[in-house]
C-alpha cells in the first residue's frame, strides 16, 4: 500500500488549507485513516484520525478548526484545517492502518506565517 499526500503549503495566520491522502496498491484490510504531524524538535502526535465507519478524533489543540473526512470509496482522508496557526506549522503525515499494522505516507509541510 502507497500513501500520497498533497495539500501542504504556505498560508498566513487564519487562513486556510486542505490536505489529501489517497491510499493505492493493495488496500483491502485498511480501517483506520489519520493525520500526524511533527514540527522541529517536536514529538510526532496524532492530529485526527477516522474510522471506516466515519467515527472521527481529535487533537484537543485543532478541535473545532480542523475538519477529518474520508471518501471510502477512493480510499482518500482529507483534513480540512481553518483559523490556522503559527503553532501549526509542521511536516503533516498521512496515516492508515492495515490488519493493525500502521503506515505511513510522506510528509506534507505546512507552514503558516504570522
Amino acid at each position: 500500500v502507497q500513501l500520497q499526500a498533497s495539500g501542504g503549503g504556505l498560508v498566513q495566520a487564519g487562513g486556510s488549507l486542505r490536505l489529501s491522502c489517497t491510499a493505492s496498491g493493495r488496500t483491502v484490510g485498511i480501517n483506520v485513516m489519520g493525520w500526524f504531524r511533527q514540527a522541529p524538535g517536536k514529538e510526532r502526535e496524532l492530529v485526527a484520525s477516522i474510522s471506516i465507519g466515519g467515527s472521527s478524533n481529535y487533537a484537543d489543540s485543532v478541535k473545532g478548526r480542523f475538519t477529518i473526512s474520508r471518501d471510502n470509496a477512493k480510499n482518500t482522508v482529507y483534513l480540512q484545517m481553518n483559523s490556522l496557526k503559527p503553532e501549526d506549522t509542521a511536516v503533516y503525515y498521512c496515516n492508515t492502518l492495515r490488519f493493525g499494522v500502521p503506515l505511513w505516507g510522506q510528509g506534507t509541510q505546512v507552514t503558516v506565517s504570522s
